[in-house]
């Protein structure tokens, strides 16, 4: 069974968000071990200049990458990453499983995104749409997507 850990920067406020987060979990408490961290995001100014916005990123990104498990293959969700298709993602699960990777580490980062050295390390760069989502969301979509990736592999109806 793989493991999945999940690192979001940030913390969920909305109760709708939470509820599909436990649903998410429920289901995929049969097809994978998941955790789920969140880790603080950086305070800023109402109007942060770039400098400010980098030195945060690049001290979101340290916490980022001390919680990563060693041996994880490592996923950045970023809006630069490559885009996929549903199958391709339960392709890339599959084939990570395949490589002899049973841990894998997706990493969502907060408002501004993920850290250029968190980005460097991910053996994958992945990302959900050319649109913006709140990266709230995007921890909801990702668990879906994983849940739908374990469907397909396994050949169940849910995916169509």
């Amino acid at each position: 069974m793989q493991s999945i850990k999940i690192i979001c920067v940030g913390k969920l406020k909305e109760a709708f968000y939470e509820q599909a987060v436990k649903e998410y979990t429920k289901r995929l408490a049969t097809l994978c071990k998941l955790e789920i961290e969140e880790l603080p995001e950086v305070k800023l100014s109402q109007e942060p200049s770039q400098a400010e916005i980098d030195a945060a990123l690049l001290k979101e990104g340290e916490a980022v990458k001390s919680r990563i498990p060693k041996g994880s293959a490592v996923v950045a969700m970023c809006i630069e990453g490559k885009g996929m298709s549903s199958e391709g993602f339960a392709d890339l699960l599959g084939n990570f499983a395949l490589s002899g990777s049973s841990k894998i580490c997706f990493v969502i980062g907060g408002s501004f995104g993920l850290s250029k050295e968190v980005k460097a390390m991910a053996q994958v760069k992945l990302s959900m749409s050319a649109m913006t989502f709140p990266h709230h969301l995007a921890r909801v979509m990702l668990l879906e997507q994983i849940y739908r990736g374990y469907k397909i592999l396994g050949g169940g109806k849910y995916h169509k």
